[in-house]
């Protein structure tokens, strides 16, 4: 290591994690005009019994607002296959409420079929860390997609996906 003393700005920590690969995800939630989402690197597992997740939302509006909001969301694992998913939702602005790519859970919530898997999850616990939110939840219900591609990370900005030829033992 060098003899440097660390850098502790906000740019030198985004570049560190910047190297630091992420699964992809897609969070979605019912809103007042309709359903919405976002992508996220930040989920991971917690627990499996009972089975609880872990992400956090840098930001208290639009899409992020409602998911902080709602009583039950939808946390979409995305895999190669459905990377679009994963770009469509990075962007500004959530698909329609009529769009085909929303399907309807038994329960009543849209998600969104095309995703590798379904965790339908309520919120256990929130906190506020400068200026992002982390969300502890619990997994509901979870529904398998019929297709699964490669894994999928997101790493320096942008989306790859694993293979076995990325294995290294």
């Amino acid at each position: 290591m060098p003899d440097e003393a660390p850098a502790t700005t906000a740019d030198a920590y985004k570049a560190a994690f910047r190297g630091h690969p992420a699964g992809v995800a897609v969070i979605t939630a019912e809103g007042p005009d309709g359903p919405t989402g976002l992508t996220a690197s930040s989920v991971a597992s917690v627990a499996v019994d009972p089975p609880v997740l872990v992400f956090s939302l840098s930001t208290k509006s639009g899409s992020a607002g409602v998911v902080l909001g709602a009583d039950v969301f939808v946390v979409h694992l995305v895999d190669s296959l459905s990377v679009g998913l994963a770009k469509r939702f990075a962007a500004t602005g959530s698909p329609a409420a009529d769009d085909p790519m929303w399907g309807t859970l038994p329960s009543g919530e849209r998600y969104l079929p095309g995703a590798a898997t379904a965790l339908r999850c309520r919120p256990r616990s929130t906190t506020e860390i400068g200026s992002s939110t982390v969300v502890v939840a619990e997994v509901l219900d979870i529904v398998v997609g019929q297709a699964h591609g490669e894994p999928l990370v997101y790493h320096n900005r942008e989306f790859h996906s694993l293979s076995e030829r990325s294995r290294l033992s």
